[in-house]
């Protein structure tokens, strides 16, 4: 298996509490991000998300789609989201908020393996590795792109 540990930070000019809603929401991600084809609930979780699962559907830059589910094991609200990821990548994934005046901060970090037998043997090779991060980077700077989009705010260089 490769393991992947890769980190993203969004600077959105906008409030803690709408930046936390709308990815707090993930079943409402297919409405304003567009490399999330689907995401649909397996399980229930308490009424913050706790315990919920929900399998997600990725489709990135490269030819290939990404199927995983994820079980939420932690819901802090307005400070972080944790779930553990299951499917063709196995691990954590880790959001985190910060209010830092009139903007928000968003740290994602996910530290993954591959477990589809495909994924496991290209990604020893090293310009696949940085594909695959590249595919990564990607999905998520358009993610920030079309959150500020929707609470109709800008993405800013963090400082």
């Amino acid at each position: 298996m490769a393991e992947f540990r890769l980190a993203t930070l969004w600077c959105i000019e906008a409030p803690l509490q709408a930046v936390w809603d709308t990815i707090h929401d993930a079943t409402t991600w297919p409405t304003w991000w567009k490399n999330v084809e689907a995401v649909r609930e397996l399980q229930a979780g308490a009424t913050d998300g706790l315990g919920a699962v929900h399998r997600y559907t990725w489709k990135g830059a490269l030819p290939y789609r990404v199927i995983i589910d994820v079980r939420v094991t932690r819901v802090a609200p307005l400070v972080a989201l944790e779930g553990e990821a299951s499917g063709a990548l196995k691990g954590v994934g880790r959001w985190r908020f910060t209010a830092d005046g009139s903007r928000t901060l968003v740290h994602y970090d996910w530290h993954v393996r591959t477990s589809s037998t495909w994924m496991n043997a290209a990604a020893l090779a090293p310009p696949v590795r940085r594909a695959f991060r590249w595919n990564h980077d990607s999905i998520m700077r358009e993610g920030g792109v079309a959150l500020a989009r929707l609470l109709e705010a800008r993405l800013v260089d963090c400082e």
